[in-house]
């Protein structure tokens, strides 16, 4: 077992601490390729890339030495006022692989805000947006709105609750909160309608490209990005993609925007960015948005915001030798066939249980969502503690069990993983376990 040694004075995020203090939780003390290590020297597959960041695997050598070889020099400087080399470099390599870029050189996303996290990365999209037509040549300050989809995630902060779209996360919060627009994700003639009627008034449209994971792996229909974007353009309205998720090789591509060709006026970045080793955020923008925020001093056009560890050093080497690994391991093109592996071990062991409802999925982003149970017996949480004994790190959304493994996850791995799942949920879903949970 891998019990706590000591009495736990940890308030852990998203988790009812009541029935967690009970469950004897892994303490995770390691970590190796795909797999993570207890306390008790228990082994498990992540299966979740430790919430969806991890890219190369755990204690990768080159994003380790990376690391080592930064902390030898600095391993903080403000960027206050102040630069470093690792910051510029990886500006650099974004802007040469972002959406639009061709052949190594700088496409429309010109330029590059760190901050701390996808929420932190998504607020500075929103502000930006917000303070851009306030101020620029072309000043709209009527446009103080925002439109964003049914059942978005965007993160935690206030802005980025604002522009959320989840009840179980966002309702309770609502009287701190600055109000949007939402459509339903998937529908361009309500996203159509909402801007006709006020284009005049909103400042940026935000998504979440292709899939929308914290709501349970929704897919968007083929072509509805482009459509938003068209629509955004049409109605000279800033769109912001957020790629916190979805970003880094998660779709198939380094980017979901890539799969419909289309470039967004803000692309937000963050768990994946440093491969999953530091507290990392990027938020890029267009030179048009950069030039709104230039003048002279007394104009006060400056963008007031900032992070103490806005483009740490050694997250900013973790960044670059993760961007490097991509290149030298060609890490999508070996990942084409393990998103064929996965979808064909979903089809094989998943989809034909009887309590499984739907799989969803778009390259290493997958959802499986059970019949409806009665939210007191938790299913999916069932379904994480059945994997947990058989070796396997998940974590569900609701009765959605979620799978989204380090991209570098070797074949083998990805059969036992799908295998344990696959058993876990036949296990927590059988008449017999169901008649005790209730009981």
């Amino acid at each position: 077992m891998s019990a706590r040694r000591l009495p736990s004075h940890v308030w852990h995020p998203f988790t009812q601490m009541r029935g967690f203090e009970h469950e004897d939780a892994p303490v995770i003390e390691s970590g190796d390729g795909a797999w993570l290590v207890d306390a008790a020297g228990r082994r498990y597959i992540d299966a979740v890339s430790s919430l969806w960041c991890n890219v190369h695997g755990h204690r990768h050598p080159r994003i380790d030495a990376a690391v080592q070889e930064q902390l030898g020099r600095i391993a903080h400087t403000t960027m206050l006022g102040l630069s470093h080399p690792g910051g510029e470099e990886l500006a650099r390599r974004l802007v040469a692989i972002a959406p639009g870029a061709r052949a190594g050189q700088p496409g429309p996303l010109t330029r590059v805000f760190y901050s701390d996290s996808g929420s932190t990365a998504v607020e500075v999209a929103l502000k930006m947006a917000f303070q851009y037509w306030q101020q620029a040549p072309d000043r709209q300050p009527s446009r103080t709105s925002f439109v964003c989809l049914e059942n978005a995630y965007h993160g935690d902060t206030v802005g980025s609750v604002s522009v959320g779209g989840i009840d179980l996360f966002h309702s309770l919060y609502k009287p701190l909160l600055f109000d949007a627009h939402r459509v339903p994700a998937g529908d361009a003639a309500a996203l159509d309608r909402v801007l006709a009627r006020h284009a005049d008034e909103v400042a940026a449209v935000i998504v979440e490209p292709l899939v929308q994971g914290a709501a349970g792996m929704l897919v968007q229909p083929p072509g509805y990005l482009r459509l938003v974007r068209d629509l955004c353009a049409a109605h000279d309205v800033f769109l912001v993609c957020d790629e916190v998720a979805t970003g880094l090789g998660r779709t198939g591509t380094m980017f979901a925007c890539e799969r419909e060709d289309v470039v967004p006026d803000f692309l937000c970045l963050a768990k994946g960015l440093s491969g999953g080793y530091m507290p990392l955020a990027a938020t890029l923008a267009s030179e048009r948005v950069y030039e709104g925020f230039l003048g002279e001093h007394d104009e006060l056009k400056t963008f007031f915001h900032g992070h103490t560890y806005t483009g740490n050093p050694l997250a900013c080497a973790a960044a670059l030798a993760t961007l490097e690994v991509f290149e030298e391991e060609h890490t999508l093109e070996i990942l084409q066939d393990r998103i064929a592996l996965l979808g064909q071990l979903l089809a094989d062991l998943v989809e034909p249980l009887p309590r499984v409802r739907e799989v969803r999925r778009v390259g290493f982003m997958c959802g499986i969502e059970l019949e409806a149970y009665e939210p007191s017996l938790r299913m999916g949480h069932q379904v994480t503690l059945e994997a947990r004994r058989r070796g396997v790190i998940v974590r569900p959304l609701g009765d959605v069990v979620v799978l989204m493994p380090p991209l570098s996850i070797r074949p083998e791995e990805l059969e036992e993983l799908v295998e344990v799942v696959a058993d876990s949920i036949a296990a927590a879903t059988g008449s017999g376990a169901v008649e005790a949970l209730a009981a």
